[in-house]
């Protein structure tokens, strides 16, 4: 162990520019020896003096004993970042199960008849993220979209596409969420109808001449006006491409310089209203495929007063309905869903889990309502309100609060019930091999043994799973770091020092 605590000591003295590959002892202690020699070895990490300025909360225990190893300031109310997703996600398992799928429905409202829909194509659901370009999903739904309607008899469309949000309420915006990143594709608005996770393609490419405004486009339907400041440098130049919103009204500003002669920038930006570009996106894969569309993309709310007066027999909400289901379609279960959430953290996937579940819980499809219900399902495991905060479902909240504790009792009881443990631990990212930490901990112990879910806001690094240690003792961890002024690379490899630490730990 000393060995162990003067290679760590010596990674600090070096301010942590990288982790280290940390050699084992080859002393045979007893198990109390080994416990008080790892604990002096966190507390070098810890408590070194570069970190005096922030806060660090740590748990860590035995899975296998129930024994806490080590614990600082564990009790302590931390922003968690993308480690709230940890409590969303083992919320969403025990409320909807893992086999539970997301349906969206199209309906035709009006006759058909020679090909042609006489009305409006309604496309409904409650809350699928993941008709987007993963694994090509989005067109295979829509080519399946097709064929459905033309084997309904439908060619064409003399209506509209109509987008019914009404499964979630229409807040896309967290609270807490900070005004300055809201054009970014991992600050997508949230929805009951939801494409390409909400995000629009934006491209830039470089004017014919040094000095001219670049050439840029921005994918229809995404509810933002385009102002172009950018401008083309001279040729071997920087490109800083960069894009802001206005706060006053729905305009995105392009600013900065693309070199001549370059290839075209692509960025993503967030769109506005979900459901109109939802609306706009099907009409238009659906004319990609032949089937045309001659009326406009539009939300529901735009149009429901319409709806209603025209027909006695629509009532938004009963089965006594005019429309015709063309086709229903399922989106891939839970866990593979949860996959993507925890090891590419996927903010809209957590989003639309909490309004999902407070849907189910409480019929509310809102933010509030997936909390209480997150509520009722940490209580009913023991874990007292009072030992977090929650304001969102992916950690983006600055309002967020959670002790190490907490989630360190929610990993175990997860990990202790054979219904979740598999299918959980399956979607945390792998050290050195994929997710959030694929280039972490590589070259150590650590690789390819521990998972954890990571968390990054800023002055906010995360770090919360499970680790084998030398003796195959499962341990399981959470580090939490606050108001830090050193560099964050530098936290994440004092949080990867620590979890090669415990990879290294023997008893024996």
């Amino acid at each position: 162990m000393h060995a162990l605590r003067g290679a760590l000591a010596a990674s600090i003295i070096a301010a942590a520019a990288c982790a280290s590959h940390v050699p084992p002892t080859t002393a045979a202690v007893d198990s109390a020896t080994a416990v008080r020699e790892l604990r002096a070895d966190l507390n070098i990490i810890f408590k070194s003096p570069i970190n005096e300025r922030g806060v660090w909360a740590v748990d860590i225990r035995s899975v296998d004993t129930g024994e806490r190893l080590f614990e600082l300031n564990s009790g302590r109310l931390m922003m968690p970042a993308s480690n709230m997703k940890i409590l969303t996600l083992a919320a969403a398992a025990e409320t909807l199960g893992w086999d539970y799928r997301f349906t969206t429905s199209l309906e035709a409202h009006g006759p058909i008849a020679n090909g042609v829909l006489h009305g409006d194509l309604i496309v409904k659901s409650n809350g699928d993220p993941t008709i987007n370009s993963r694994d090509a999903r989005a067109a295979g739904v829509f080519n399946e979209w097709a064929q459905a309607l033309r084997a309904s008899g439908i060619e064409s469309i003399d209506g509209r596409i109509i987008a019914d949000d009404q499964a979630f309420d229409d807040e896309g915006i967290g609270a807490g969420w900070a005004w300055d990143y809201l054009q970014y594709d991992y600050a997508a608005p949230i929805g009951a109808l939801q494409y390409n996770e909400d995000v629009a393609s934006l491209s830039i490419a470089p004017a014919l001449e040094a000095g001219a405004a670049p050439i840029v486009q921005l994918q229809a339907g995404s509810g933002l006006e385009l102002l172009n400041h950018a401008t083309t440098g001279p040729a071997g130049s920087v490109n800083n491409i960069d894009y802001r919103r206005r706060l006053d009204r729905p305009v995105l500003e392009v600013i900065g310089s693309i070199p001549l002669g370059s290839e075209a920038a692509t960025r993503t930006v967030a769109v506005v209203n979900p459901s109109v570009f939802y609306a706009e996106s099907v009409k238009t894969e659906l004319s990609a495929r032949g089937i045309t569309v001659a009326g406009p993309a539009v939300d529901f709310d735009d149009v429901a007063a319409e709806l209603m007066s025209k027909s006695s027999t629509f009532d938004h909400g009963s089965n006594a309905t005019a429309a015709t289901v063309i086709i229903t379609t399922e989106s891939p279960p839970l866990r593979d869903i949860a996959i993507v959430l925890m090891k590419v953290s996927q903010n809209l996937y957590a989003e639309t889990l909490l309004k999902a579940i407070g849907s189910a819980r409480n019929a509310l499809g809102t933010t509030e309502g997936g909390r209480i219900a997150v509520r009722k399902t940490l209580s009913d495991w023991g874990i007292t309100p009072d030992s977090y905060v929650m304001y969102d479902g992916s950690g983006l909240s600055r309002y967020n609060y959670i002790a190490a504790g907490t989630v360190v009792d929610v990993l175990l009881h997860i990990y202790k019930d054979p219904r979740h443990r598999d299918a959980f631990l399956a979607t945390l990212p792998i050290a050195g091999k994929d997710g959030t930490i694929a280039t972490r901990m590589r070259r150590t112990r650590a690789e390819g043994n521990a998972i954890a879910k990571t968390g990054s806001i800023s002055n906010a690094r995360s770090l919360s799973g499970f680790v084998k240690t030398r003796d195959g003792e499962t341990i399981v961890f959470s580090i939490l770091a606050n108001d830090f002024v050193i560099p964050s690379a530098t936290i994440t490899t004092f949080a990867d020092l620590a979890v090669e630490s415990l990879a290294n730990f023997t008893r024996k």
